[in-house]
């Protein structure tokens, strides 16, 4: 699994988590719904600046979004 689809997963993990609409995360960032859904979906790479934004919209440490699960 790449790191695209480890964010993507963790992201939709959080928003889920914290009863968030993409709506919601996308206004926290600064980004577009639109943005986030394509993350959300694996369909674009973040930037690292990016990924910084989605991380402090969520309040947590950006390597939450790119950690993956110990199965």
């Amino acid at each position: 699994m790449d790191l695209k689809e480890v964010m993507a997963i963790n992201m939709r993990r959080l928003r889920h988590d914290k009863d968030m609409t993409q709506e919601e995360v996308a206004e926290r960032a600064g980004l577009s719904p639109r943005y986030i859904g394509s993350i959300e979906r694996g369909k674009v790479s973040a930037s690292v600046s990016v990924l910084g934004k989605v991380a402090d919209a969520f309040g947590v440490d950006p390597c939450e979004l790119i950690r993956t699960s110990k199965r």
